[in-house]
């Protein structure tokens, strides 16, 4: 499911909580949604938290946001 889904994830170290915080720009609410003791594990469980919030969205019959597309510049 989540292979087709374009959100993005903002990953993040802080010092003061030390661990890697995990934003998802496209959902409404708070700054940061998860975290991880390493970056890999604040990969995966940014997917985990979008996986949990598209499930949530369908649940409530509300609309997924549509993802933020970035255009790189070279």
């Amino acid at each position: 499911m989540i292979n087709k889904l374009k959100y993005q994830m903002v990953i993040q170290w802080s010092d003061e909580d030390d661990c890697f915080l995990v934003g998802l720009p496209d959902f409404p609410g708070q700054q940061w949604r998860t975290h991880g003791d390493t970056y890999e594990d604040a990969v995966a469980q940014g997917i985990e938290a979008i996986e949990s919030l598209v499930i949530a969205y369908e649940a409530a019959g509300e609309a997924l946001p549509k993802p933020n597309s970035v255009c790189a510049v070279a």
